[in-house]
């Protein structure tokens, strides 16, 4: 079964955007994400009909962000792309009368709706700002240890 990967890639791609400070290409960011420009337009045209990007055309042109990471939650993002289901899990309803598959998918109902309700609310909580914080925070960590002198070679 094949994931969608659009959030997680599109937040990677708004906050090199935000990084990089210029225009970037459908060509760019199709290489950056080993995938088709076409791809990329398309996707990013949803993030452009919510006002989070903007397109301009020509030699100098490509994607820019029009807002602030602080102003874009992971929940904005996700929204932006389609709001597809959180789970890939399904329901059987091969037997609509059999009253186990009546119980497990009303069981299975509940824990859905439920895992869903808390993972919306903890997405709305996270912005594109705050994931900028903790690459800033891993890239230095790792700068420093880079620079630390090797303990064996002492």
């Amino acid at each position: 079964m094949r994931t969608d990967t659009r959030l997680s890639r599109m937040l990677h791609v708004l906050i090199h955007m935000d990084r990089h400070q210029q225009c970037a290409t459908s060509e760019t960011i199709a290489r950056m994400l080993g995938t088709n420009p076409v791809v990329v337009r398309r996707t990013m045209g949803l993030l452009k009909e919510q006002g989070y990007v903007r397109s301009e055309k020509g030699h100098q042109g490509g994607w820019t962000l029009t807002c602030s990471l602080a102003d874009m939650t992971l929940l904005d993002i996700h929204q932006a792309l389609g709001a597809t289901s959180i789970f890939s899990i399904g329901l059987s309803t091969d037997h609509p009368e059999c009253l186990v598959e009546q119980a497990v998918n009303a069981a299975l109902t509940d824990a859905f709706d439920a895992a869903q309700a808390l993972l919306l609310e903890r997405l709305g909580r996270v912005t594109l700002a705050e994931l900028a914080e903790d690459f800033d925070r891993r890239f230095q960590t790792t700068l420093s240890d880079a620079a630390a002198p090797d303990a064996d070679r002492a």
